[in-house]
């Protein structure tokens, strides 16, 4: 009976793990992300003054 609670913990340990992983991968994601909303956003901003102004 204590194999069969072990292996429990362990696959729950497991999960967790896999969850903290899959998290982790999510917010890298939306750091590449927001880096690139950045740099369209600025580039847009640049264009735009530039057509205002003229130039």
């Amino acid at each position: 009976m204590k194999i069969m609670r072990s292996e429990h913990g362990t696959s729950s340990l497991e999960y967790g793990l896999i969850l903290a992983f899959i998290v982790l991968l999510m917010h890298l994601a939306l750091q590449a992300l927001a880096g690139e909303t950045l740099t369209m956003w600025t580039t847009i901003s640049s264009k735009s003054a530039a057509a205002i102004t003229g130039h």
